[in-house]
Parts: C-alpha cells; structure tokens; sequence
C-alpha cells in the first residue's frame, strides 16, 4: 500500500509539469540550498536550532525539507505506518523525529524538549497545550492563510473515512506552494501530508537522543484539504489527542490516506 496513493481513484490538483510552469525552472534546483546542504551534509534538508540562542552554524539537527521521499516536484509518500516511516529513515541514514523538533521546524524555533513525562498521554498532551496556546502561530504566521499552502484539494467523494479502495490521496507535488514555508526554511509542514512523528513517554524513548526503542504515534500537521475542512486545530506545538495511538515500532500501528513523515539527521 505505501506509495502516492491508490492510483486508482487519486486525483492529484497539480502535475510535476504544472509545477515547472509555475516556477518557472525544474523544482530541484528552485528549492537548491547550498548553505544548508553544507551545513546538513544532504540535499534538500534545513537546519533547526534556536535564532535567538544560536546561529544557523550552531544547529546540531537537520530535518527534510519536504515530506518523504524529500523530491521537490514529487508526490508525498502516504500509506506508510510510523514502524515503517521510522525504518525507512533508518535505512537512509537519517531518523524519524520526535515531536518537539517538528514544533521547532514548524514555530520556527528548536527549543528545549517539552515533553511532561510521568504523565499519561492524555495528561501531558493538555499541559503541553496549555503552556503553549498563547504562542500559537502556524508555519507559514500567526493567522492561517487560505490559498497558501497544499491545502485546497478535494477529500474524494466516496471516500467512508479511510480504505485504500475509496480514499484517494489527491495530494500536490512537493514544493508546489513557495511560500508554505516556516521561519526555518521548511516546506510543506501545513497541508499535503500529515506527518507521523514520536512521542517520547520518557527521556530513553527520544529519537534525538539515539533510542531505537522509541515511544508513541504523534501525526502533526494539516493535510491536502485544510482549507475546506478544518477539524481540528494544528498550530506549530499543539499536541494531537492519542488518534489510532500505538507504540511507534508496534507493527499495527496506523496508516491512511493522507498520513506520511519526514526524516530527520543529526549532523555535527
């Protein structure tokens, strides 16, 4: 099932042809970074670190620009489960990222981990959100802007909520939307694609910190229909209830339509 989506039914709004028209040039080389690409080792990845503690040298932390498989002009990977979006970071030599990061990429700031451990899912989940509602901004500002990112796709119409035989993935290629991009140069982070990322229980299950244990499914972002349907908020560091929660290794653990990942690498 992992792939762009069921091609048989999937409607994507935009081609790779569209795309150069748009941009005026093959997307690989609009979205060329030659900064980050020195400072992350790899093509296509942005650095995280805090702007108002660090510079950009400074960051020990590289996340992909774009949803996996990190193409600009590509469809996002959907169909995938958080087991298999970690291994498949795992097996490039990058990781899947714990939440906090994806919060930085998104705020455009990475900060200290804000995890609350010692509480339930549920529990940590509200405190996190209560401490940082007040901040709240998305990748691309402190207002939501319709039209800005991959977000004004159609749901397909016979789509009952998530089989692979009714529910297209009408996704656009990566890098369609120049200006869906957060404080810290990365694309695609609203809208698209929502990301499987981990949720560390305690400080042994952090991805950051090297374990391949790893704790539970956190899914982040918006996805290819946000600006028809919004339900439920999303803002950078807003923490999901525990939808379709599992360990993020449990084989079973979810997968859809509109759900892929990006990786992460520590550089330094």
């Amino acid at each position: 099932m992992i792939g762009q989506g069921n091609p048989q039914i999937s409607t994507h709004p935009m081609t790779f042809d569209d795309l150069v028209m748009k941009l005026g040039q093959d997307p690989k080389n609009f979205y060329k970074n030659a900064q980050f690409e020195k400072i992350c080792g790899a093509p296509y990845m942005a650095p995280l670190f805090d702007p108002q503690a660090e510079t950009i040298n400074e960051a020990r932390v590289c996340v992909d620009m774009f949803e996996y498989p990190n193409v600009p002009g590509v469809y996002p990977v959907v169909w995938v489960t958080a087991r298999e979006a970690a291994e498949l970071c795992w097996a490039e030599g990058k990781r899947i990222g714990d939440a906090h990061e994806w919060e930085g990429a998104s705020h455009g700031a990475l900060t200290e981990p804000d995890y609350f451990f010692g509480l339930s899912v549920q529990q940590a989940r509200s405190a996190h959100n209560a401490k940082h509602e007040r901040y709240a901004r998305y990748s691309i500002g402190p207002q939501w802007k319709p039209g800005v990112c991959a977000a004004s796709s159609f749901k397909t119409s016979q789509c009952d909520g998530g089989s692979f035989g009714l529910c297209g993935s009408n996704t656009y290629p990566a890098g369609s939307f120049p200006e869906c991009k957060s404080p810290l140069g990365v694309y695609d982070l609203d809208g698209n694609a929502a990301e499987h990322m981990n949720l560390p229980l305690s400080p042994g299950q952090m991805a950051s910190r090297g374990s391949s244990e790893l704790g539970v499914t956190e899914m982040k972002g918006s996805w290819f229909i946000w600006d028809r349907v919004r339900a439920h908020p999303h803002w950078s560091r807003w923490r999901a209830p525990f939808w379709h929660g599992s360990r993020v290794l449990d084989r079973r653990s979810h997968r859809n339509y509109h759900l892929g990942f990006r990786c992460f690498k520590d550089v330094g």
